[in-house]
């Protein structure tokens, strides 16, 4: 099943009636909608445009013209995507590898095809003029937080990557204008964070998020929101291709961010790195 069918079906229970109807027809099929006009869908489904409209902005998209063209892309490529494999019982170490390859080439590929080039060029030059970056994770959202934070610290960039949610409340009550905030959270809406990312941006920060795609309540919170995979269906006990989409992001901003500002931040790359290997290893000392 497609990302954005998946979405659909993940929200049966919260749309209204009339939403249902379309959904339930979008989900019957799918080939068919994709010849159908916004007018010819509404009489189908038996509502009216605007609720078509309504629907398609309520999974983040712009409009009906931009929800047909996703679905259009994702039904004419292979359905390789949907071939996230769970753990079983007895299952030969050799074919757990393969199984958890597959997961993750799944999870980076599908986090690629949901990226918003915008919103990514944006986020990126946020993080890039940001006077100082809080960063938010519970679990292993927080592991994620750590990666990056410790790629910042790298290129000099002033922020902050605490697990305890106590600890991102009073960072974020100490954040200003010309700040930014990033929470992390595959489900979008794990309290803690969500809880951070709002105490950030009444302070006057700017807020970015990073979750999976769809309707949760941290993107709607955030000024920029990145999404990674949903197809993680069965495979949520060890959170790991959750875990590889979320990198595969974090990755691209921070290449994003090594490619704008080249001059400044690479040097500071590899100073870091001499610093380590002459501070930790000196001439005549013990190795590491």
């Amino acid at each position: 099943m497609s990302a954005t069918l998946l979405l659909i079906k993940e929200g049966l229970d919260r749309f209204s009636p009339q939403e249902k109807r379309l959904a339930d027809y979008i989900l019957e099929q799918p080939e068919l909608v994709q010849r159908l006009g916004i007018t010819e869908l509404a009489s189908a489904c038996g509502i009216s445009a605007a609720t078509v409209t309504r629907f398609c902005k309520s999974l983040r998209f712009k409009g009906f013209p931009d929800f047909k063209m996703r679905l259009i892309g994702e039904l004419s490529r292979p359905s390789e995507a949907a071939t996230y494999q769970d753990i079983v019982a007895g299952r030969p170490l050799k074919e757990i590898a393969r199984a958890i390859e597959a997961n993750h080439l799944s999870s980076i590929t599908d986090t690629t095809r949901l990226l918003d080039p915008e919103a990514l060029e944006r986020a990126v030059a946020a993080l890039g003029s940001a006077r100082r970056i809080d960063l938010y994770g519970m679990g292993t959202s927080s592991i994620v937080a750590q990666d990056l934070y410790q790629k910042l610290i790298r290129i000099g960039k002033s922020c902050t990557a605490f697990a305890d949610s106590h600890m991102q409340i009073t960072s974020a009550s100490t954040l200003n204008t010309g700040d930014v905030a990033l929470a992390i959270s595959y489900s979008g809406e794990t309290p803690e964070t969500i809880a951070a990312l709002r105490c950030a941006k009444d302070a006057g920060a700017l807020t970015l998020s990073l979750t999976r795609y769809g309707t949760s309540p941290l993107p709607d919170l955030a000024d920029i929101p990145l999404f990674t995979s949903s197809l993680e269906e069965g495979v949520r006990r060890g959170a790991m291709a959750s875990r590889i989409a979320q990198l595969h992001v974090i990755d691209i901003l921070f290449a994003g961010m090594l490619s704008e500002g080249f001059d400044e931040y690479v040097p500071m790359l590899e100073q870091s790195y001499h610093n380590v290997r002459q501070y930790l290893n000196p001439p005549g000392g013990a190795k590491s």
